[in-house]
């Protein structure tokens, strides 16, 4: 999916790349880009218009950071009913991450602190470069993490995610890969060839089974075992009837590239 130039508001910038990548980069440097209620509005109809044919969405950021988090002088000054506004667009943002049928790689530099890390946690992949950090330092100024928690539990666990909840500490790039928040670390000069690197084979699979996989983990992850199996070998049943995994099966016993025929 190709785009002659980058479409830009004020706060995101999305860009086609080659091989159908879609970057959309938070564009707010001078705040660290806080996610502001505009910003999260913008982003969330940044995720929403990404074209269907696109095989994979890169998040990104420009500036010194990744991202700082909530705006705290917007929410210093918010009314109640505003401040429900900003956190009703921060779930629905982290929830359109989840369900859109692309996998989804977080592009990381700087911090990722409170929303900031929850929107890496958020995202299906992560690549952090080595000068990266990530906390949810919300305890130390009195407003808890509860919505960064959301997914950091799902990512690291309960007593990872609670030492970072408890203690508002960061954590450095390399703790971060070895908890489980982030795939790759990096030198901060091959971050984009690492980001490649982790899309190669994705773009190389079929984009509909990919859509049908995304679907399903999040589907299963949360459901009791029994439950789970019967989520995914639902899909699997309907998988295996279309087109796509009929052309891989031959493909493979022929010993030749498959050539996918869903899009």
């Amino acid at each position: 999916m190709a785009v002659a130039s980058p479409a830009v508001s004020a706060g995101i910038v999305v860009e086609g790349l080659g091989n159908d990548v879609v970057r959309v980069v938070l564009d707010r440097p001078a705040q660290r880009n806080a996610l502001s209620g505009g910003l999260l509005d913008e982003l969330d109809r940044a995720l929403a218009a990404i074209d269907p044919s696109a095989r994979a969405v890169v998040l990104a950021a420009r500036g010194p950071a990744f991202s700082a988090g909530h705006d705290l002088r917007e929410l210093g000054a918010a009314s109640p009913v505003e401040t429900e506004a900003v956190f009703r667009s921060c779930a629905r943002v982290m929830r359109r991450l989840r369900e859109l049928p692309q996998p989804v790689v977080a592009r990381v530099h700087g911090i990722a602190t409170a929303a900031g890390c929850q929107l890496v946690a958020a995202c299906d992949l992560a690549v952090a470069a080595e000068s990266a950090t990530f906390a949810t330092p919300g305890v130390r100024i009195g407003l808890f993490c509860s919505t960064p928690a959301v997914p950091l539990v799902r990512a690291i666990g309960r007593k990872r995610a609670l030492e970072m909840l408890f203690t508002g500490e960061a954590i450095d790039a390399r703790t971060a890969l070895e908890w489980g928040l982030v795939n790759r670390v990096v030198p901060d000069a091959e971050l984009d060839r690492a980001v490649d690197a982790l899309l190669a084979p994705i773009l190389a699979a079929s984009p509909h089974t990919i859509a049908i996989g995304k679907r399903t983990f999040y589907r299963q992850i949360e459901q009791p075992e029994d439950e789970a199996y019967g989520v995914a070998s639902e899909a699997m049943c309907s998988n295996a009837a279309d087109d796509d995994a009929r052309e891989g099966i031959d493909a493979f016993l022929a010993r030749r590239r498959p050539t996918w025929k869903r899009r």
